[in-house]
């Protein structure tokens, strides 16, 4: 697409595409057609659910599963070979479920286009669909229409347009045909433009195509979107990270248990190959990719009912990790609708909270007379400033109706650029006939000679212009967006006079200011965030004034901090290592395009920063799928906003996204939780093992292994992933790029508590032979196996216990409120007691019953388990973590 139609002249614009204001003859615009292709956007190849479930499957620690999983069989352990295949396949359930539920974006932008347009062909104006719209086709315009493509302005008349899909800025653009010369400008300064899927909102207009499809802004768009990268996910990393670790140590354990067992003539060397397998097996922590899908899936439910749609499982744990927010301005931080704020009138301002313009005010008339507003079933209709000043009065509950009808509008005068005011002639039930005028205000202060204060009109003098210019600088030094009203008694009216002619000698009544304001919840959000170690940023299409007034109003910036806000042409003043050297300093970014978001992203994820972005416009989809975590807005949002994001708002209310971080936060820390207790107790498991090897002891058999693994792993891991979560989960900063699960003092722990477990259960061993309770060697040897298997597994679920928190105090928290975590401890005690106590078991797991004495000195390691492990945390709070 040629950037620089908006500079040419209408006519050089026609001769470019051959075409006159008669349109394309209708042959020229079928060869077009077939030359140029239809007036579409490309469309990604899809994935299949078949595709979508392969694609589960390239991951490490799944296929060490899978492996696992063959290896189990061939064992001849089909059990454990059945829940780890259970394990693999529900994880891959879970995420083609996710997946499938995600709408493709570059459908959605297909789907916004319009379905048929006005264009002129042979000089005769016809409807066409919109997608048969070619290069140089003439589209006729007007006010509800949707334009169909991008194109080139040859006649306006009163023409707006609504853009804030494309330029985030919440007012309708004024357009006109006339040629621009500067260079460079944005979207948003290209006034003679009109760009594909932007809403017509006042007037009528004619244009020459000069774009269609992929062509058009939308069409780039669209190929920003399938040109982005998918970024891997913080949790991604982790658990690939984690994955190839223990692959590597698991396989270097098992392979020197093997060796040794072999070459000190231990067992036979298929004895020991089974023994290192099962180590192995038993070493892998198989639970955690279903522990990570189930907490996930959780997560997304509990996200669910807080309003934030979850369309990635990832998503839930990465919003978690996030350093930066960066949220579009309009319809997210804002209401998305103009709001009249303050005014001003009989010489005095004041705010619309603390004053109520009475609506038999001449001030009233003008603002309801004098705008052309409909009110329909769906709400009022026009123009957004008009439709804010009737909003004004439905608010206070005002009868608009009433003033409607005492008044008859005899002639009217629509707003122009050139003029920039509107009038309305009406005529009341005493026949008097008066003009009603709004505008802006130093237009319309020069066609004003008399001001009319509390209901006493006299002569309009220096000191009431220089008051009423303070206020306007004033109004307008806050972003707001000013108005003035004046009226004027007429003896006569007749359909279509000159304007001139009602809009001379004005009685100036009064100013009003409007903004669109922010949401009111936002600024305690952004104040949360900020006291959790986020940094909110607000991106937007709209004016620098605007963007910082309400910045300032959010406390998104102070006011001692006047080069926090940027433009996007000061943006492209700098180059992309300027800019990532001075991203801290900017916490607003104004006037800015859809590559201006995608830099900024950029350039914070450049400084290992987690971003997220929020957004609900066309224009944010990029930025939306290249954020580390894209959040759209289920309300307001369009279709393509929502398809490129991670995370959708039902509520649109950017407070919900801070419930989601800290729910994000607590998933992760029980990831972390399940990843400790999991770790630390095949650590134990592998110790053990290793160390009675090399000791020349009993070792424990296949079977014992396995079994120990099957009923301590999966089901507590899994409950401790359903945990409330830290209380205080909001009052850190967030961990950021670098942390894995193995950060905040777990990596340690898993090292120390894994050892533990295995000294504890090499103690119980050897007081069994050291103190034996039988006298022949094989029934000593039975009993300290026996004991030494049984606490191994059952200072695991105690271990459990202690994991439910992972710095506190098991005595500070509510130690029995999961009651999953509660019956899967019971049930997997069960299962650990039944190889004992259940006749018939004993010959399976080659075990033997124990006395009293015997569960005795096991209960003891158990105690002493917790309490080792408690007074580690005391001294971690103490010294370490004193804030815990």
């Amino acid at each position: 697409m040629n950037a620089n139609y908006y500079q040419d002249p209408t006519q050089d614009v026609l001769h470019k595409f051959n075409v006159t204001q008669d349109g394309l003859t209708e042959n020229e615009a079928e060869q077009r057609l077939q030359k140029n292709g239809s007036n579409e956007l490309a469309s990604e190849k899809k994935t299949t659910i078949l595709q979508k479930f392969i694609n589960q499957f390239k991951d490490l620690m799944i296929i060490i599963l899978l492996v696992a999983t063959v290896i189990s069989l061939l064992i001849g352990e089909a059990s454990d070979a059945l829940i780890i295949f259970m394990v693999v396949i529900l994880n891959a359930a879970f995420g083609v479920f996710q997946e499938a539920k995600a709408e493709n974006a570059i459908d959605a932008l297909q789907k916004m286009t319009t379905p048929y347009t006005r264009v002129r062909r042979d000089g005769q104006v016809q409807q066409i669909p919109s997608n048969q719209v070619t290069l140089g086709d003439i589209v006729l315009l007007e006010a509800g229409d949707v334009v169909p493509a991008d194109a080139r302005l040859i006649e306006t008349h009163n023409l707006k347009i609504e853009e804030s899909a494309l330029t985030g800025e919440s007012v309708p653009s004024e357009k006109n045909s006339s040629r621009i010369e500067t260079e460079g400008l944005g979207i948003g300064d290209q006034a003679n433009m009109a760009f594909m899927n932007t809403n017509v909102t006042y007037g009528t207009a004619e244009a020459v195509v000069t774009g269609i499809g992929m062509q058009t802004q939308v069409g780039q768009i669209a190929g920003m979107i399938s040109g982005v990268e998918q970024t891997i996910t913080p949790l991604q990393k982790n658990i690939n990270h984690l994955s190839k670790i223990l692959s590597v140590l698991i396989l270097a354990i098992a392979a020197v248990i093997f060796l040794f067992g072999t070459l000190t003539g231990r067992e036979t060397p298929f004895d020991m190959l089974l023994t290192a397998i099962s180590l192995a097996v038993a070493a892998i922590p198989e639970g955690l990719p279903a522990i990570v899908t189930i907490t996930l899936a959780l997560g997304t439910q509990t996200m669910s009912k807080q309003n934030a749609l979850v369309r990635k499982l990832p998503a839930v744990e990465t919003l978690g990790t996030t350093e930066i927010i960066a949220s579009d301005k309009t319809g997210t931080l804002t209401q998305n609708k103009m709001t009249v704020e303050q005014v001003y009138t009989n010489n005095k301002l004041m705010q619309v909270s603390d004053y109520s313009l009475p609506l038999s005010s001449r001030m009233a008339s003008i603002m309801i007379l004098a705008n052309d507003s409909q009110e329909t079933t769906d709400g009022l209709l026009g123009d957004p400033t008009e439709t804010a000043l009737i909003q004004y009065f439905i608010d206070k509950k005002d009868d608009v109706s009433q003033v409607k009808n005492d008044y008859e509008r005899i002639d009217s005068v629509p707003f122009d650029s050139d003029r920039k005011l509107m009038s309305a002639v009406v005529q009341d039930r005493d026949g008097q006939i008066m003009s009603l005028t709004k505008g802006a205000v130093d237009v319309l202060l020069k066609r004003t000679t008399k001001i009319d204060v509390d209901g006493q009109v006299r002569d309009l003098t220096q000191k009431d212009i220089d008051k009423i210019e303070k206020t306007n600088s004033h109004l307008a030094h806050q972003a707001l967006r000013v108005l003035a009203y004046a009226y004027k008694p007429l003896e006569h009216a007749s359909k279509n006079s000159d304007a001139a002619e009602y809009e001379s000698d004005l009685i100036f009544v009064g100013l009003t200011g409007m903004i669109d304001p922010e949401r009111p919840e936002v600024r305690d959000a952004v104040e949360e965030a900020k006291s959790a170690g986020i940094r909110p940023l607000m991106i937007t299409g709209d004016h620098k004034e605007t963007a910082e007034a309400i910045a300032l109003r959010l406390g998104i910036i102070q006011k001692d901090e006047p080069d926090a806000v940027i433009t996007g042409s000061e943006l492209d003043q700098l180059s992309d290592e300027e800019l990532r050297q001075n991203v801290d300093q900017y916490s607003v970014y104004a006037r800015v395009s859809p590559e201006h978001k995608v830099r900024i992203v950029k350039a914070w994820q450049s400084h290992d920063k987690i971003v997220a972005m929020t957004g609900d416009g066309v224009n944010d989809a990029p930025a939306l799928k290249t954020a580390d975590i894209g959040v759209g807005m289920g309300i307001t949002g369009t279709e393509v906003s929502k398809g490129a994001a991670d995370i959708v708002l039902a509520d649109d209310n950017f407070a919900t996204i801070i419930t989601a971080v800290e729910q994000g936060r607590k998933v992760f820390a029980n990831i972390q939780k399940a990843v400790q207790y999991l770790l630390s107790a095949n650590l134990g498991e592998v110790l053990t093992l290793s160390l009675m090897t090399f000791a020349n002891w009993d070792i424990f058999l296949p079977v014992q292994i396995l079994w120990i693994n099957l009923v301590t792993d999966t089901f507590p891991a899994i409950a401790l992933g359903v945990e409330e979560g830290e209380p205080d989960a909001m009052q850190h900063k967030p961990r950021g790029q670098n942390s894995t699960f193995l950060s905040n003092g777990v990596g340690s722990s898993i090292i120390y508590q894994g050892i533990l477990e295995s000294f504890l259960t090499l103690g119980v061993y050897l007081i069994a032979i050291l103190f034996p309770v039988h006298s022949s060697d094989a029934m000593i040897h039975a009993d300290a196996l026996t004991m030494s298997f049984i606490t191994l597994g059952m200072l695991q679920l105690s271990h459990a216990f202690n994991c439910k928190s992972i710095h506190r105090s098991i005595f500070t928290t509510q130690t029995f409120n999961n009651k999953f975590f509660n019956w899967a401890i019971l049930a997997s005690g069960i299962l650990l007691a039944a190889t004992i106590f259940i006749p018939g078991f004993n010959g399976l797991f080659h075990v033997k019953p124990l006395d009293f004495t015997q569960w005795l000195i096991i209960l003891a390691a158990v105690v002493l388990m917790v309490v080792i492990v408690e007074l580690v945390k005391l001294v971690q709070r103490k010294t370490v973590y004193k804030n815990m």
